[in-house]
């Protein structure tokens, strides 16, 4: 961590696009300030004082991605949550992510089955009682519980390729890992389920379930359901549509692991696209990821409704692939027009 932090040369890039910073002003709300407030706490044996600079970063990278001496801010964000969790310095908000993926299996504690979304295609789930499948898929928390048509949705298209489902799916741990808890016990459990299906590439429509799942689980081949709709398109029936729509690049898909392109491909097979005024690389956070939302929702929502500032004003639907993405930006000011890509396509197959 101190080899990082000595790598920062105070420039200042990080200030113009640290999205906590943009909306709240405060020098300890940007990469630079958390530089010095990491370095300071890493010296003394406290640090509670640092949990609302530390908790604030929605780990997006776009930092990371300005950043003249190659600093891995959120990475070293992150680090410094588990430092400050160590010494049990953690907010109410992280105690209940923990609490409700150790009692529920979701990180939003709720107690129905993570698989009532099922129910929604009716005899035909009968595809995911699968005992061994090449593909699976990982639906997540937030649409196996906020978005089941589009959970439904996405099975449905992918149950016509094989692909399966995980007999009892748990939380990916992104919610725990990105604010420095510990998720070894659900990653473990996903893990052996995965293993013992036998399943050789793991689908998810999530882009912190992505992340994770390819960045943190050792030996598993992820790949975004945005990846497989550009692979499979010709397949699938649908109908072009007069309409014209934006596009959202995720942070944990787009700029963390570079998945621009499949995506606007899917997109332009079935209408306009036309570009938000930051994208790929440069796009902007919705304001949902690291655990902002949880903790700071003020400050989540804010950052959004900067976001959807760059949208083009004439667009029928601002499209993501990202269900947090889809509700901080709903909630924002979206009124619902911003839908998953896969909502897109259920769409345009309407008929």
């Amino acid at each position: 961590m101190l080899d990082q932090i000595r790598r920062c040369v105070r420039c200042g890039a990080c200030r113009a696009v640290c999205p906590s910073f943009e909306v709240m002003g405060w020098e300890s709300f940007n990469t630079r300030g958390r530089m010095m407030i990491i370095k300071r706490m890493l010296e003394e044996r406290d640090g509670s004082w640092a949990l609302d600079s530390i908790g604030t970063c929605t780990t997006c990278a776009l930092c990371a991605q300005m950043c003249p001496a190659g600093v891995k801010s959120s990475k070293l964000v992150e680090d410094a949550r588990r430092v400050l969790a160590s010494r049990d310095i953690i907010g109410e908000w992280q105690r209940t992510i923990r609490d409700n993926i150790s009692k529920t299996g979701n990180s939003l504690g709720e107690s129905r089955g993570r698989r009532e979304w099922l129910s929604l295609l009716g005899s035909r789930a009968f595809k995911e009682r699968k005992e061994r499948a090449e593909s699976v898929y990982f639906a997540g928390c937030m649409a196996s519980y906020r978005y089941p048509e589009t959970a439904a949705r996405t099975f449905e298209i992918l149950s016509g390729f094989g692909v399966a489902l995980l007999p009892a799916e748990q939380c990916c741990g992104s919610p725990l890992l990105r604010t420095g808890l510990d998720a070894s016990g659900c990653m473990e459990e996903n893990l052996r389920q995965i293993r013992e299906m036998d399943a050789d590439l793991v689908i998810t429509g999530c882009a912190g379930c992505y992340t994770t799942l390819k960045n943190d689980y050792p030996g598993v081949n992820v790949v975004s359901v945005a990846e497989f709709l550009a692979d499979h398109i010709s397949e699938i029936e649908i109908r072009p549509l007069d309409i014209t729509v934006a596009y959202h690049d995720p942070c944990h898909l787009g700029r963390m692991n570079g998945i621009f392109e499949p995506p606007r491909k899917v997109i332009k097979e079935i209408c306009e696209l036309e570009e938000m005024d930051k994208n790929r690389e440069l796009a902007r956070c919705c304001g949902g990821g690291g655990g902002v939302r949880a903790g700071y929702r003020d400050i989540s929502l804010k950052i959004a409704r900067r976001r959807l500032a760059d949208a083009p004003p004439e667009v029928n639907y601002i499209v993501t692939a990202c269900p947090m993405c889809v509700r901080n930006l709903n909630d924002a000011g979206g009124y619902g027009k911003i839908i998953d890509l896969v909502d897109l396509v259920a769409i345009a197959g309407r008929g």
